[in-house]
């Protein structure tokens, strides 16, 4: 048996949407069961993100710590953002949030791991990639508002962010799944060996 994951989709009887907000809204479908009863489905619709774990020469990772609303805690996370534009390349968007978080550019992209953050409720999808050849963009910082303004930033070694997480002292997604994965790769086939920067997404497609 191949361990891999298939797209597959269920018939859906009806469909609506009771909530519209800013970025993402709420569907309710009426799916169709194997056993051919229908029953409803609510879930976030989400455009995407992209996270960036930034590892510079001296093996640390760019983090910052950011307010999270919905869980009530400062949480420490890896850049990352929002892919506004529906088709946006996610290598450039990736590129754009590690500059306007951490005033920082990289010259060594790859894709670190793709995944969805919680495919139960949710049809977020995330691109993680690795960026290495570190150095301080060029131009002025990007201007921060709500709680962005109150971002603290840092380089943490490596190592220390996964004793953190094995420890459950650091629980963003997109910063635990990054460095166990750092951390797998590390003992596979090793960094270089990871997927080019603009490999295709399903989940996500876009033009390179």
């Amino acid at each position: 048996m191949t361990i891999k994951d298939a797209p597959e989709e269920w018939e859906v009887r009806a469909t609506g949407t009771p909530f519209v907000g800013n970025k993402t809204s709420v569907r309710t479908d009426d799916v169709v069961m194997p056993d051919g009863t229908v029953v409803h489905r609510d879930y976030q619709v989400h455009p995407g993100s992209v996270a960036v774990l930034a590892l510079d020469d001296a093996d640390r990772v760019v983090v910052l710590r950011q307010y999270r609303h919905p869980v009530r805690h400062k949480l420490w996370e890896i850049p990352a953002g929002l892919l506004d534009v529906p088709g946006e390349n996610p290598l450039h968007a990736a590129q754009r949030e590690l500059y306007e978080e951490a005033h920082v550019k990289a010259e060594d992209w790859r894709v670190l791991t793709d995944v969805y953050t919680t495919p139960g409720g949710c049809d977020e999808a995330v691109r993680i990639f690795l960026a290495r050849g570190l150095s301080e963009a060029e131009g002025e910082r990007f201007e921060v508002e709500d709680e962005e303004a109150d971002m603290e930033l840092a380089r943490v070694p490596a190592e220390e962010l996964v004793r953190g997480v094995l420890a459950g002292e650091l629980h963003n997604n997109c910063l635990v799944v990054g460095v166990l994965s750092l951390v797998a790769a590390r003992a596979s086939d090793g960094l270089d060996a990871l997927r080019p920067a603009q490999s295709p997404w399903p989940a996500r497609p876009f033009e390179a």
